[in-house]
């Protein structure tokens, strides 16, 4: 027996040890009293989990000597039911000729049903319209201080807006986005309803997975780690996953829905999915002013959704609240700790303090690389070049704190060893970002030598870039049942 997801169809598996014979396989409730639910069960293909008929309260096959068939069982209701195993628990009989032939149980869960959207439709254009002034504005002094050791607001001459990659023939509406959201969120976009976009980039911890590596649809791994998708819409177009592979947002997006490990579907089969799926055709028509459902438009919408993924209420931004563009009140906003922190991340004229430069790369007030760079992982990057010679695209820093484990092998557990890896460890690549390089290029790799102190308040100063709103935003969160 094989549970494949924190929550959706149980997978069970039987063999046949005797002759040739026609069972009936179906499912009761071990609740007292029954629980209300409707009981599905569907055989299904031994290689893809996906069902072979449409699931029903039961199912009859022959079984021949030796077989091995596997089975889904689903809970359908649209009532959120507790996870209970010792109470709420599906009775699973094998039966041949009215006689029981095998059984099993599994704790109740209850099946992705229809979303919860509020009646009122959820205002994503006023996420763009509304985003704050250092989002918008390039500051004046463009990195510069202002001589009391707050030091200036601007990493580099580069800002936010300046780098949205929202297409002309895309911007995010309310429909659209509302439409995204319930993709983004819905099992069903893979084959065997086991996997949504949300299983690997979860909202809690910054859109990103908790674990080194994703699980898919039939329990595989993916090559790398899940990155974060706050303010995707602030990278540069042309640079989405980890190796810069699809060409714009609207590419990315279908990728994993397609790849053989993570979702496993093909669009030719998602497209007629969708359409048989009672509630789609209204929010299609409501986004796209019909119900015709094809790939573009799952695209368009999805690419909406992610952009509407943006942060801008950490302690970061609040300093930029309590002061200006040009002169965020950091010594007022952060503490010790935090304004030391700060300083070493990013130059601060006037403070004493020599900055370490972490800014030159993670820039603009979304901290974002702005190209791929070879950081210094490994001395050897042959198992995996990414972009090229070892060369990654990283995602912003925001929620950084909450997104372990890091790098896009999730080799680090902690920000604390990612810090140590930036003080002691980087290796002497090839192509080494000069950034990296004691003198800039052709120099041995960068030793920070930081103090004990210095390396907990530049911590200090990454946790200052949380925004715990972003984290339990309602606008974001799965509208689905859940248990």
């Amino acid at each position: 027996m094989i549970d494949r997801a924190k929550d959706g169809a149980f997978v069970v598996a039987t063999a046949n040890v005797g002759a040739t014979g026609n069972i009936v396989v179906s499912a009761s409730s071990s609740a007292s009293p029954a629980l209300p639910v409707s009981l599905l069960v569907c055989q299904t293909d031994p290689v893809s989990g996906a069902c072979l008929a449409t699931p029903a309260t039961q199912t009859s096959l022959t079984i021949g000597a030796g077989d091995t068939p596997s089975f889904a069982f689903f809970t359908s209701s649209n009532t959120v039911w507790p996870y209970d195993p010792a109470a709420n628990r599906i009775n699973i009989t094998f039966k041949e000729g009215g006689a029981i032939r095998g059984s099993t149980s599994v704790a109740l869960r209850t099946l992705q049903g229809t979303p919860g959207l509020p009646s009122t439709t959820i205002d994503y254009e006023a996420i763009a319209a509304n985003l704050p002034a250092h989002f918008t504005t390039a500051p004046a002094n463009q990195g510069g201080g202002n001589g009391n050791g707050n030091g200036g607001g601007a990493m580099n001459s580069r800002y936010p807006l300046n780098e949205d990659n929202t297409p002309v023939g895309n911007p995010v509406t309310n429909a659209g986005a509302t439409l995204g959201r319930v993709l983004f969120h819905d099992k069903r976009l893979s084959i065997n309803d086991t996997i949504s976009c949300s299983s690997c980039h979860e909202q809690s911890i910054g859109f990103s997975d908790p674990d080194v590596l994703s699980t898919g649809f039939v329990g595989g791994h993916t090559g790398r780690h899940s990155m974060g998708l706050a303010n995707a819409r602030f990278y540069a177009p042309g640079a989405f996953f980890w190796d810069e592979r699809a060409a714009t947002l609207e590419d990315q997006v279908l990728m994993p829905i397609q790849d053989g490990v993570e979702m496993g579907m093909t669009l030719s089969q998602l497209l007629p999915k969708l359409q048989a799926v009672d509630f789609y055709p209204a929010l299609f028509s409501s986004a796209f002013g019909d119900d015709t459902i094809t790939a573009d438009r799952i695209s368009r919408s999805l690419a909406q959704f992610v952009r509407s993924l943006v942060t801008t209420n950490s302690k970061f931004d609040q300093a930029y609240i309590n002061g200006t563009v040009d002169n965020p009140d950091f010594a007022g906003t952060f503490t010790a700790e935090e304004l030391l922190g700060k300083r070493l991340f990013m130059p601060s004229p006037g403070s004493g303090v020599q900055s370490l430069g972490c800014a030159a790369c993670h820039g603009t007030t979304t901290q974002i690389l702005s190209v791929a760079e070879n950081n210094g992982l490994d001395a050897n990057t042959d198992a995996d070049q990414g972009v090229g010679n070892g060369r990654f695209k990283a995602p912003s820093l925001r929620n950084i704190a909450v997104r372990g484990p890091y790098m896009h092998d999730g080799r680090f557990s902690t920000l604390e060893e990612v810090v140590e890896f930036y003080n002691s460890g980087i290796q002497d690549h090839p192509d080494l970002s000069p950034h990296l390089r004691e003198g800039g290029p052709g120099g041995p790799p960068r030793r920070m030598n930081m103090t004990t102190e210095e390396k907990a308040a530049l911590v200090a100063f990454l946790k200052t870039l949380t925004d715990n709103g972003f984290l339990t935003d309602s606008r974001f969160s799965d509208p689905f049942n859940k248990r």
